[in-house]
């Protein structure tokens, strides 16, 4: 029995690194769907039936009307006490549905991804992130609020984006 736990150790950190290598050599990406299958890439897109052209945007918006139940965001950053940074997201009318995500849109639901420097880290299922190994100097940290379908939601044709800069 002295020698399961680290066989097992090995075996977890061998397979985990074949299984993303074998992703990556895939298409398949950290933010949670395969990029190289047109199938995932259609179902909201402009061509009929998600055939080939029917691009997957992550771009693309999906306008909400105004009003009191429109959705609302917004960030808030703290230097955590040990190391890095904890960005908030602050919702209004707007629900974290980690069990949706990459499903139809449902009103008032979704998930938020999150930018650095302009480039997509992650995509985010909860109201708090911590953010370590941030690159040097100022770094622009931007959320969008995203339907279930990734597209990002919009109210009155302003994208609901928020921007915060971190002073590193």
């Amino acid at each position: 029995m002295d020698r399961s736990i680290p066989l097992l150790v090995i075996g977890l950190v061998l397979g985990g690194g074949l299984g993303f290598t074998f992703a990556a050599g895939q298409g398949i990406t950290l933010d949670g769907h395969d990029h190289s299958d047109p199938a995932h890439h259609g179902a909201h897109a402009g061509g009929a039936g998600g055939g080939q052209g029917a691009a997957h945007d992550h771009g693309e918006m999906l306008e909400l009307p105004a009003g009191p139940e429109a959705p609302a965001l917004a960030l808030a950053l703290s230097e955590d006490p040990v190391s890095g940074w904890n960005l908030r997201i602050e919702t209004q009318n707007f629900t974290f549905a980690p069990g949706n995500a990459s499903t139809a849109h449902v009103p008032g639901e979704g998930h938020a991804h999150l930018y650095v420097n302009g480039e997509k880290r992650a995509r985010l299922y909860g109201p708090w992130v911590h953010l370590a190994d941030m690159p040097d100097g100022p770094v622009e940290l931007t959320v969008t609020l995203n339907a279930n379908d990734h597209r990002l939601l919009a109210v009155e044709g302003e994208a609901l984006r928020e921007v915060v800069t971190l002073q590193n």
